[in-house]
């Protein structure tokens, strides 16, 4: 296990002591429609988005779920961004789906392979840790929505090989496994039916293969069926309270009371519509929201179930935050609310190892 001097951590910022591997980043987003695109993005500081290797590096950032989530081409005439966020709730079509999610994951590896032995892709809880011995960023693969996996799940091996080891089965729209629910705005999230039949059969797929299932963004009848058809820890890598922020998009008490029970874990989502009571679209929010959510999930399940999903990249987060560089400020602001350093150890990355230890390994 990984070891980190913690002599001077009180009264300190954590900055230079506590590691965070994160649930959930949207980073393949900043690619174009056909994934052209400029690697000094990656590997140079940069003054927009919230996630670039400089910027990982100086915030004790250790890695973390690198997305690839693919968005609906857009048509050759201008639209507005309401527009764009209303496409992307339509079925996608999956041969499409699947040559962009391709390209994107072999951008990544590319991005992994050139980054002069500062970025690892990681296949196990192991080299999550062996990365973070060796100050390089951990990468692990995801999949956010299953449209490019074939409903006979024939090129699911494949994908594997290349190294993706976390799938979600839906994102926030239909496909041949199930159904997402359609936004953040304040709802119930049971929106629908539950898994198809070749849903339940790509999670039972990923439990013989040991490819971690997603249920964020899941509707709640799709939740039940992953929990009937599981036989690994239920995890929710970037979701967040429905008690503390109603969003369709945010966890039930009996969900969370499932995750618990199954040994899994929630990764607390920055996305201030997802933290917030009014569920507004509002980054004046303050930091506090995501510990209070961590603190409600801690209560009601242990602090063994609580983890971070930050949603970089992919989602409006607390200004106070800004970036990837705002991790140290939301550890401090753990620390002032009472959390033990044992226990924001474990928020950080201990919990995420040990579900990954029980998933993937």
């Amino acid at each position: 296990m990984l070891v980190i001097n913690y002599d001077n951590w009180k009264g300190n910022s954590m900055q230079d002591t506590i590691k965070v591997f994160d649930g959930h980043n949207d980073f393949s987003e900043r690619f174009t429609n056909d994934d052209t695109f400029n690697k000094e993005l990656f590997f140079t500081k940069q003054s927009t988005g919230h996630l670039d290797l400089p910027r990982m590096l100086e915030s004790n950032f250790a890695g973390g779920f690198f997305a690839v989530f693919i968005p609906q081409p857009l048509p050759n005439h201008d639209i507005s961004d309401e527009e764009k966020r209303l496409l992307n709730y339509n079925p996608l079509d999956p041969v499409y789906a699947e040559a962009a999610t391709l390209q994107r994951i072999t951008t990544l590896l590319k991005l992994a392979e050139q980054s002069g032995n500062r970025v690892s892709i990681v296949h196990t809880a192991h080299d999550i840790t062996h990365a973070m011995q060796n100050n390089k960023i951990a990468m692990l693969l995801h999949i956010e929505g299953a449209e490019a996996i074939h409903e006979d799940l024939g090129n699911l091996d494949a994908l594997y090989e290349l190294g993706v080891r976390s799938i979600g089965p839906v994102w926030s729209r239909h496909n041949v496994f199930g159904h997402g629910v359609t936004s953040g705005r304040p709802g119930s999230p049971d929106t629908g039916p539950g898994l198809t039949e070749a849903g339940k059969n790509l999670i039972k797929a990923c439990n013989t293969r040991r490819i971690l299932i997603d249920c964020s963004h899941i509707n709640e009848q799709g939740f039940w069926d992953i929990a009937r058809n599981s036989t690994k820890p239920l995890v929710a890598t970037h979701s967040c309270v429905h008690a503390l922020a109603p969003s369709k998009r945010n966890l039930t008490d009996k969900q969370i009371q499932a995750i618990g029970s199954s040994g899994g874990i929630i990764g607390i989502n920055f996305a201030v519509h997802f933290l917030r009571a009014d569920c507004a679209i509002n980054t004046d929010t303050p930091v506090s929201r995501i510990v209070e959510h961590a603190k409600y999930i801690a209560d009601l399940i242990g602090i063994d179930h609580v983890a971070l999903g930050s949603d970089f990249d992919g989602a409006p987060i607390p200004e106070a935050l800004h970036d990837v560089t705002g991790l140290p400020l939301l550890l401090d602001e753990f620390r002032n609310q009472g959390f033990t350093l044992d226990e924001i150890e474990k928020i950080a990355y201990k919990n995420w190892i040990r579900v990954l230890e029980a998933t993937l390994q």
